[in-house]
């Protein structure tokens, strides 16, 4: 064993914290096979220990690399030690169980968007005072949209701000505002009709007035369709739109960290908290398969146990003077 942790220090470069991981995992081995020698140890065997190690509490992520460990020490032991197979291949460790995506409650949406929402005069001014001014009204935009319509980062920053079609470019996915909507080119090739909001609606209009003067005179065909225009005259970014939630959220004071596909996970729930339509998120979101979206009923759930606790009036126990 100490042959191989040297083999990973010195010809695989592992960072002293993966070996001391690697380490304990071994000498986890030996204790599991107590008194077999290591060449004994068959398939059956590497099963019952991860169960053990189950069964003390260790979790999924911990077992999952406790068993890579094992497998990279067979792999690399076993030839030289003559073992037909590696026993710890195929052996699979339990599942950690699926994170629940993170959505932002009603109040925080709506203080987020509200925090520097710009009105009618707001916007008049941002026009005329160039491109660094008028970036509010392109981040109003994105955000009100994000939230409005559910999408994915890279849906976003791939619209263009209408449908155009030319011998050298044609729109996949675009902006409809006098229909209130955008066609969106999903995963998987997936097209969808979304609805757009009336917040997002208006937030785009301001921005639409502004993003001409954002256009190169060279630009090419792909900018002069894009929607939305990073500073440097070209189709924004994903991690531009990241880095300005991020900074919104902050100037908001949202004690969690925000990005752009939050505004997607509370976009689902706060629709489904409100009309119970598991199949419309659906369709909405563009998920293939329902038991996607069936995660956020989930996150409907506590919603519901939430209000159940501060509602009901037997829901928690209170302490009385006898």
């Amino acid at each position: 064993m100490a042959g191989w942790l040297q083999h990973l220090q010195t010809e695989r470069r592992y960072s002293p914290h993966t070996l001391s991981n690697y380490r304990r995992d071994l000498c986890a081995l030996l204790r599991q096979a107590e008194h077999r020698p290591l060449d004994q140890i068959s398939q059956g065997h590497i099963r019952q220990y991860l169960a053990r190690l189950h069964g003390q509490g260790l979790s999924p992520a911990s077992l999952a690399r406790t068993l890579a460990a094992w497998r990279g020490f067979f792999q690399w032991w076993g030839p030289q030690a003559g073992l037909p197979a590696n026993p710890a291949l195929g052996v699979r460790a339990p599942k950690a169980p699926k994170a629940l995506p993170k959505a932002l409650s009603v109040d925080y949406a709506i203080h987020l968007l509200d925090k520097v929402a710009p009105d009618a005069t707001l916007a008049a001014v941002a026009l005329q005072h160039g491109q660094e001014a008028q970036t509010i009204l392109r981040d109003q935009a994105m955000f009100e949209l994000l939230y409005s319509s559910g999408l994915r980062v890279s849906e976003l920053v791939a619209l263009d701000c209408r449908h155009h079609q030319s011998q050298t470019y044609a729109s996949r996915s675009w902006l409809q505002l006098d229909e209130r909507e955008v066609i969106v080119l999903g995963k998987g090739g997936k097209r969808r009709n979304v609805p757009v909001g009336q917040a997002a609606a208006q937030a785009l209009e301001r921005w639409l007035q502004a993003r001409p003067a954002w256009v190169p005179a060279q630009a090419d065909e792909d900018t002069q369709a894009a929607l939305f225009l990073g500073l440097r005259g070209a189709r924004i970014t994903p991690r531009v739109v990241q880095l300005q939630l991020a900074k919104r959220a902050q100037a908001a004071g949202l004690p969690t960290h925000v990005h752009p596909h939050v505004l997607r996970h509370s976009f689902a729930s706060h629709l489904l908290q409100s009309s119970q339509d598991l199949r419309a998120v659906q369709e909405l979101l563009g998920h293939v398969n329902i038991s996607t979206t069936q995660i956020y009923t989930r996150l409907d759930y506590q919603h519901l146990a939430k209000v159940y606790d501060q509602a009901h009036p037997r829901a928690q126990r209170q302490d009385k003077d006898k």
